[in-house]
């Protein structure tokens, strides 16, 4: 299970009722909230027992194990006991799968998001200017530090969960930034006797597709609001959704997919450092099945949600027409593709099968206003993903070229 519901991340415990003081504070949703350290928490003046309940929350939700989060909240230990605890107890006393135990006592398999040094968080900002207006001088440190006090160690565990996420962010010597077309390599098939689809060699032009159609599904998620808006935003055209902000445009397969959750959940995990870059996140869908969209959001993409019913999107992605695989030749007989499925089933996200799941998607990176297409991935076998580190790097620099950049390309 995973959650971008601040409701469900809370949930029923010691957080419960927290989130206007949240929100007040700028904390308004679970990725920047996870991103919280001890400073932060005592400036909005949380109890022992409260950062206890966000550490366990924040290691749970790193691994899709939330179902767990009131029940091991109840026990009123910390993370560092519950670490500690049998796997027995963990299964007898708290009702958890011994697959579920694996996950939760596995020490190396952080999901931790840090943030670059250089970034402050927007939360983080406001709460400073407020701190500076009353005379205080607050630290601006960015570094998430522990909770709580623990043994050595999961102190060290974590250093070196933290160690690895800021690895994340480095992008390989001589990487150049400019206008790129970027896919995973492709496996042979059978053989040699399947080949690959061919991928394009030019970033899609702007023109294809600023007077897209497209029709907004859902808002970014806020706390208190429903699931899905009441009624149907109207057709609007796509360069409308970049006009004042540049613009993460994820094109997914199909919403029930566990590579394109997995995906998603992955790239939206980041928000707060999307947030301090000043882009804005949102997922393009080609076809609109209600009972899809509402499963999908908020608990795998908070994010805004677009339906590209022409899929026009997904045709730049493939230079004008669609990128498309069957089932066989391009899943089942497919090493790569086999690798991304079991990579997004390690998540222990649900899944389905609903839809059409055989046309590629990709990512766009998009400047604001009429700056063009800075960085397009392409899903060339089936669950590739944008790698971060790039998607990062990428949005750094066009955030401090855009200032000196003119309106068109």
């Amino acid at each position: 299970m995973a959650s971008f519901s601040m409701e469900e991340f809370l949930g029923e415990g010691a957080l419960k009722g927290l989130i206007p003081k949240l929100v007040a504070g700028g904390w308004d949703d679970v990725p920047t909230i996870k991103m919280m350290n001890s400073e932060d928490m005592d400036w909005i003046k949380l109890t022992q027992q409260q950062k206890d309940a966000l550490e366990l929350r924040s290691h749970l939700h790193d691994r899709s194990l939330m179902e767990y989060a009131d029940r091991l909240e109840a026990s009123r230990k910390s993370l560092a006991e519950l670490l500690s605890t049998s796997t027995v107890v963990l299964s007898s006393n708290f009702g958890m799968k011994r697959g579920h135990v694996a996950r939760f006592i596995d020490r190396a398999s952080a999901c931790r998001v840090t943030m670059p040094p250089s970034y402050v968080l927007p939360a983080r900002e406001r709460s400073m200017s407020i701190s500076s207006s009353k005379g205080d001088e607050p630290s601006r440190t960015t570094e998430r530090p522990q909770h709580v006090q623990t043994p050595s160690k999961v102190s060290s565990y974590q250093e070196r969960s933290a160690e690895q996420s800021a690895a994340d962010f480095k992008i390989s010597e001589g990487y150049i930034f400019k206008g790129i077309v970027a896919a995973e390599p492709a496996e042979p098939r059978l053989c040699g006797c399947v080949q690959p689809p061919p991928i394009v060699e030019h970033v899609a032009p702007y023109s294809s597709i600023e007077s897209i159609s497209v029709q907004k599904l859902t808002p970014e998620y806020k706390v208190g609001m429903g699931r899905l808006v009441a009624t149907k935003a109207p057709p609007m055209k796509a360069s409308e959704l970049w006009k004042h902000k540049p613009t993460i445009l994820l094109c997914l397969r199909r919403p029930g997919c566990v590579m394109c959750r997995a995906e998603a959940h992955q790239l939206y995990s980041r928000k707060p450092i999307f947030d301090a870059l000043g882009f804005q996140l949102v997922a393009v869908l080609h076809e609109q099945i209600e009972s899809e969209i509402r499963d999908f959001w908020p608990r795998y993409w908070g994010g805004v949600v677009i339906l590209d019913q022409s899929m026009d999107f997904f045709k730049a992605l493939g230079g004008g027409k669609l990128l498309k695989d069957k089932f066989i030749t391009g899943f089942l007989f497919n090493p790569r593709a086999i690798a991304n499925y079991k990579r997004a089933q390690a998540t222990g996200f649900e899944q389905n099968y609903k839809g059409e799941g055989e046309i590629k998607g990709g990512l766009f990176i998009i400047g604001r206003g009429k700056n063009g297409i800075a960085y397009q991935f392409i899903e060339r076998n089936f669950g590739d993903w944008a790698p971060i580190a790039e998607v990062i790097d990428v949005c750094s620099q066009l955030q401090r070229e855009l200032p000196s950049q003119g309106e068109s390309l």
